[in-house]
């Protein structure tokens, strides 16, 4: 593989670093406690060095180079196929030409449908690098779909593809399959659909049957950590399978064999539920944990998080801008954080008052760690997460616990007797209402008044500044030392500073012709919010400094007039029969914006058209919205 020229910068970095680490063991025996910075220096820029390497390698892997024209591809499909509401989603690696991971949209066929994961396919596309519509408030879905590891898309017709006949295996495939083999299974529990749909999210983290006023429900909440499997689900699991290993001890080396076994149990589970990063996240730790818990050792410390961190980043690099790796690991670090200050406040003496009192604190320790994540990112958070938790998590549990037995039951034959077909009976209705009163709690938490804090954006310093100042007073709060409240203090007068700059230089109001497939879409953008008003489909748009105007009808042999009108932009829209030699009879546009109402072989013929008469066009479906500052 030929490296990058970015890569192959980073190469000296890790040079100097092998180097400063060797001479380290060459350091006299009275200089080398004054000399250590030698070898973690040199170890920094080594593993800097191979971080980036890694990073760049990774980039080199998902960059979209395909073959321009349509093109046979032979790859296979990865995971289990999604049902659209107009094709089929398939998540394939192809083998040939290149080595790539796409995603192909097959036309809905009975043979698309049976797709299973493993399948070899041959087929015919155009492939397509995945593009931002380019609006002032969109989410960077290119960006995305590369940390995912994606390359590109097409559509692919049912008469453009076929199996091959062949099947390759791999972990990750053998683990899709398991999974396919479970979500067939969830049906035979009669729920209700969303019910079904939140039961294969929290315990087989398969998302698809979600809908999107359930998800948003969750999302308003503050409780949409529940849907993913993560630390919280893995953890239940951990606790279910520990209690079933339970008769083996708690010492000698029975508990070591303990320990080993629950390892085993916790990546069967990994493997039936995807093995997606979160799960792998979450087992990863608990196996450190484990393998402390059999050598008495402390299991899950900072260094167990830290370690966990590395070497996921080791083998994913792209994990690090990854939103879910930044949740996770740092609401772990805030429960090991906080948890411990926040405890010693208050030493319940019951089992259910110290139960509800740890889940509280765990609760409020991994929210204060996140909340600045969720204000960058989304701009928004939940002010009654605290609320919805105490009562969504311990449902949560409950649920798979009632999980549990309801699946042994139904996949063990012995069990298939008139006294345990009334036990599955009601396990199942147990696990019905379970989730039908977790539900119903995070919709009257949507509902509740102010129950969400919207467009809180913050700047990357203002996230950083953030995070220092939490950290910091809760440091102060339990030390009574002045340092950490001097700290705490300059991060809040940093904050206001930035926050103030922010205001002062906030971009201006624009009027923006959004790109919209398939549709004419314009609107005012202030205080990173989309306003619409009314505007004529044909006449001059309001605008203090330029002359703007819209059309949305070509039929303009009735209009004449002596000298074209000058006008700053023509925006032409809704598909109307323009002709550009009529428009520039009547006017003379500093720039003509074509809305993304277009068919792409009209908007093709007006930009040859401009181009010939050198009139500059700019076309919203290719290059991304059109913005004009006030």
């Amino acid at each position: 593989m030929i490296l990058p020229w970015q890569a192959i910068h980073s190469i000296p970095f890790g040079f100097v670093g092998a180097l400063l680490m060797l001479f380290s063991f060459f350091v006299k025996e009275e200089q080398r406690y004054n000399s250590r910075w030698l070898f973690g220096g040199g170890l920094f820029l080594f593993l800097f060095s191979l971080a980036a390497l890694q990073y760049r390698l990774e980039e080199q892997k998902v960059y979209p180079d395909f073959p321009r024209e349509e093109h046979y591809f032979v790859g296979t499909l990865l995971d289990i196929p999604e049902t659209k509401p107009r094709s089929i989603a398939c998540h394939v690696k192809t083998r040939f030409p290149v080595k790539k991971r796409v995603i192909l949209y097959l036309q809905q066929t009975d043979e698309a449908r049976s797709l299973v994961p493993g399948d070899e396919l041959l087929f015919r596309a155009t492939m397509q690098p995945f593009q931002n519509f380019g609006n002032p408030d969109d989410f960077d879905y290119v960006r995305f779909m590369r940390i995912k590891g994606f390359s590109g898309s097409a559509y692919v017709p049912g008469t453009a593809w076929h199996k091959t006949g062949r099947q390759h295996l791999s972990l990750s495939i053998l683990s899709q399959r398991c999974r396919a083999v479970m979500l067939d299974f969830y049906r035979s529990f009669q729920l209700d659909p969303d019910a079904h749909a939140f039961i294969t999210a929290v315990t087989l983290g398969y998302k698809a049957y979600l809908s999107d006023d359930l998800q948003e429900a969750f999302r308003a909440s503050g409780t949409a950590h529940v849907l993913a499997v993560s630390g919280l689900h893995v953890g239940i699991i951990y606790m279910i399978i520990n209690f079933l290993f339970s008769f083996l001890g708690r010492r000698g080396r029975r508990y070591a064999i303990r320990q080993f076994l629950v390892i085993i149990a916790l990546w069967c589970y990994a493997m039936i539920a995807g093995m997606s990063a979160p799960v792998i996240r979450a087992a990863f730790m608990l196996t450190i944990y484990c393998l402390g818990q059999a050598w008495n050792r402390a299991g899950f410390t900072y260094n167990t998080l830290a370690g966990a961190a590395f070497f996921l980043l080791l083998l994913r690099p792209f994990s690090l801008i990854d939103l879910s790796f930044q949740m996770s690991f740092m609401a772990v670090f805030a429960i090991l954080f906080f948890q411990p200050k926040i405890g010693r406040l208050y030493l319940p003496k019951g089992r259910v008052s110290r139960y509800l009192w740890d889940l509280s604190t765990v609760s409020l320790s991994a929210q204060l760690g996140v909340f600045p994540l969720v204000l960058y990112h989304f701009g928004s958070f939940p002010t009654y997460f605290f609320i919805a938790n105490l009562c969504v998590v311990p449902l949560l549990s409950l649920a798979i616990y009632a999980a549990i037995p309801l699946i042994a039951i139904s996949l063990l034959p012995v069990l298939h007797l008139p006294l345990f077909t009334g036990l599955e009976v009601f396990f199942q209705q147990l696990l019905g209402r379970l989730i039908e009163l977790l539900l119903q709690v995070v919709y009257i938490t949507e509902m509740l008044p102010y129950a969400q804090l919207t467009n809180k954006y913050l700047s990357f310093p203002q996230l950083l500044l953030l995070l220092l100042f939490v950290y910091s007073i809760a440091r102060f709060l339990v030390s009574r030392f002045s340092r950490p409240l001097l700290v705490a203090l300059s991060a809040t007068l940093l904050f206001l500073i930035t926050s103030i700059h922010g205001q002062l230089t906030r971009p201006l109001p624009s009027l923006v012709i959004f790109n919209h497939p398939s549709e004419s879409e314009f609107g005012f953008y202030a205080n990173n919010r989309r306003h619409y008003v009314d505007l004529p489909a044909n006449g001059l748009l309001p605008h203090p400094g330029k002359s703007i105007l819209l059309l949305s009808d070509g039929m303009l042999e009735r209009f004449h007039t002596e000298e074209p009108f000058p006008l700053d932009v023509l925006i032409l829209s809704r598909n109307g029969n323009f002709d550009i030699e009529q428009l520039l009879h009547l006017f003379v546009p500093e720039m003509i914006v074509l809305d993304s109402s277009f068919p792409r072989f009209t908007a093709n013929r007006l930009q040859h058209e401009c181009d010939k008469r050198g009139v500059k066009l700019h076309d919203v479906s290719l290059h991304g919205a059109y913005i004009v500052a006030f």
